[in-house]
């Protein structure tokens, strides 16, 4: 299964999850109905079953609740990932912490997201939970964020670490995480009758002589609201079970390291605390943890994981069912190593690493210059251990200048700005002298020190530094941001040609900070058909075939071998003119495209691959262009990578 069959059965899922819903939904109101006619019952004296006007109240009236409740809870998880993660009383880690274990937490995380193409995500931890657990929660991959208690971090290894991260951006890759969200409202909503239930529960009258019924009505809801409960557990574990089984599969085959997994999950079975999750809000997110959030109950048989020996021996099929020993991690590895270096360095310093440059190529890996053309949708989502060791040699590689602006917010304007600077040295110089006059002065003053080595890192560097850059430029205020934003309108238009990379970064930075800075994720119109898109796809696929060559007939030669894959029926595709397919129009165009079924998606990405590799190469430049592009599509591409 590729990496659009998974996401259009995630989609599908939704399907199901719908249906799951009704039916809960049905059952709920059956049961108030019935109820209700046994009150009404003993008070009219009447012994009828069926009384259509008592259904209908019954019916409408939890509907109402149900339906008013979800909506609520899916209007607060608007926002993304973000949203969960502060509800379960997360904490946003600086990407410039100091902590050992934070430190080896945002190490890793950068790692998978350069390996696997995703954006790197915000990174949460529950300080006050010392159970070993995770999620990652999100709409997309580009608004994801990962979420890991204090005790995930301090009792595992990094191997043991790096196989639950692993776990949860197996998740994000597979489209688990929207149906993560919309099951979370749903559910809030199915549970909503014993939430007002235990708050009517809890309203007293204004001394001992009230008659107050509220709280005798809270105890009717609450136990109506059991069936609630009920449901919510069942439709979580019939959503949930088999993909944790998916995902610690994905995960192994991502790590190459089944042992790692295989540790977290035997730690968690001999830790005290277990997975469990105090936060009262874990049990409507119960089904995004790596884990069991809820301590064992009644409902056990409706657990949202399977078995934790099961996941162990799929893993491990010898395992010999001792556990080990679970104590607090005090050595950190090369991640504690790495801190001390960082806090005694003195500016413009570097840790050796022998045979490693980001310019020249990095150790044990040979720099793809041209990439084969069927090579490139067989990788999209499905990162492999070797794209996992070159993200890890190539995070390490950067010179300490790049790697410290990378995690400030400040630094992370400086270092956009020079991926961005002119190639020719006197466009290049002039954009300097013009940005003193535009940005603060120790923004310019980084820039001048960063300018040259950003200069000298190979072109397949130039995504990764952007993804390394969005946690600190999340941390932008508002007013930051647009001066930000319209600074690299400036440079990019600035030295009058049209760079679709740099566009493509620029709209990466925009998209992932201006979701931040606005609270919630735009508008998007869901396309389920090509025929309203085909003129964003002759907009995008006729700016492509101009990239390779000037020359007329060689741009119709590429647009004609790309179209096709389109797949259109009796439409016809028209090769726009370069004034027709400028930057606005390609903005507008993938903002559209954006919204695509994950079909359509896979149809315009293989267009694309054979519009770019008409000539029959994709160059390294051309292949970090198709990265770009379908990391704006929600399709991320990990990185093009061989073995010397």
């Amino acid at each position: 299964m590729d990496f659009f069959e998974r996401q259009d059965k995630a989609r599908k899922n939704t399907s199901a999850l719908v249906f799951y819903f009704g039916l809960a939904v049905v059952a709920i109101a059956t049961v108030v109905y019935f109820v209700c006619l046994f009150f009404f019952s003993r008070m009219s004296h009447g012994g009828s079953l069926w009384n259509p006007a008592l259904f209908g109240w019954a019916f409408g009236g939890t509907l109402t609740v149900i339906t008013c409740g979800s909506l609520i809870k899916m209007a607060e998880l608007s926002s993304g990932g973000s949203a969960v993660a502060e509800s379960l009383g997360g904490r946003l880690l600086p990407p410039n912490t100091i902590d050992p274990h934070e430190r080896k937490l945002l190490n890793i995380v950068e790692e998978m997201a350069i390996a696997s193409g995703v954006p790197v995500p915000p990174v949460y931890v529950m300080d006050h939970e010392q159970g070993i657990n995770a999620f990652a929660a999100g709409h997309t991959p580009n608004d994801a964020v990962v979420g890991v208690t204090r005790g995930c971090i301090t009792t595992l290894n990094r191997d043991e670490l790096q196989g639950v991260i692993g776990h949860e951006f197996s998740h994000i890759l597979n489209g688990d995480m929207r149906l993560n969200l919309r099951l979370m409202g749903f559910i809030f909503g199915i549970m909503c009758l014993a939430i007002v239930g235990r708050t009517l529960l809890r309203v007293r009258g204004g001394n001992s002589r009230d008659r107050n019924p509220l709280p005798l009505v809270g105890l009717v809801l609450l136990v109506l609201g059991w069936v609630g409960v009920f449901f919510g557990h069942l439709i979580q574990a019939a959503v949930s079970r088999q993909r944790e089984f998916l995902a610690d599969a994905s995960a192994v085959q991502f790590t190459r390291n089944p042992d790692g997994l295989a540790g977290a999950l035997k730690k968690i079975a001999a830790c005290a605390q277990g997975s469990v999750i105090e936060s009262p809000q874990a049990e409507g997110a119960s089904h995004m943890f790596f884990e069991n959030a809820m301590s064992s109950s009644m409902f056990g048989a409706f657990a949202t994981h399977p078995p934790i020996e099961e996941r162990i021996r799929a893993l491990e099929p010898n395992w010999d069912g001792k556990l080990p020993r679970v104590e607090a991690v005090t050595d950190t590895g090369e991640d504690v190593v790495a801190q001390l270096l960082n806090r005694q360095r003195t500016p413009g310093s570097r840790v050796p690493i022998p045979g490693m440059s980001a310019a020249a190529g990095l150790a044990g890996f040979a720099p793809q210059t041209t990439v084969r053309i069927q090579s490139v949708l067989p990788n999209l989502g499905k990162p492999t251990p070797l794209q996992l060791r070159y993200a890890e040699e190539l995070r390490n590689s950067f010179p300490d200048s790049i790697t410290d602006a990378a995690h400030d917010s400040r630094g992370a304007m400086a270092l956009i700005y020079a991926l961005l600077l002119s190639r020719d040295d006197s466009k290049r110089s002039e954009q300097l002298n013009e940005l003193a006059q535009k940005i603060p002065q120790t923004v310019h003053n980084q820039l001048l020190t960063l300018a040259p080595e950003v200069a000298a890192t190979a072109e397949r560097t130039r995504l990764p530094l952007v993804n390394l850059a969005l946690p600190a430029l999340r941390q932008l205020g508002s007013g930051e941001f647009q001066h930000f934003n319209n600074t690299l309108r400036w440079l990019i238009e600035s030295d009058d040609q049209i760079d679709l990379f740099e566009f493509v970064l620029q709209k990466i930075v925009r998209r992932q900070i201006g979701q931040q800075i606005n609270q919630g994720r735009p508008e998007m119109i869901q396309y389920y058909t090509l025929k309203p898109l085909l003129p964003d796809c002759c907009v995008l696929l006729s700016a492509l075939a101009q990239i390779g060559s000037a020359d007329d007939a060689e741009v119709a030669k590429a647009f004609r071998q790309g179209a096709p894959h389109l797949r259109t029926v009796d439409q016809e595709l028209r090769l726009l003119k370069r004034d027709e397919c400028g930057l606005a129009e390609i903005d507008n165009a993938l903002n559209r495209l954006a919204g695509a079924v994950p079909q359509i998606k896979k149809n315009l990405l293989e267009a694309a691959v054979q519009t770019i590799g008409a000539d029959g190469v994709i160059q390294e430049g051309e292949a970090e262009l198709l990265r770009g592009i379908a990391e704006t599509l929600d399709c991320p591409m990990p990185p093009f990578v061989t073995n010397e």
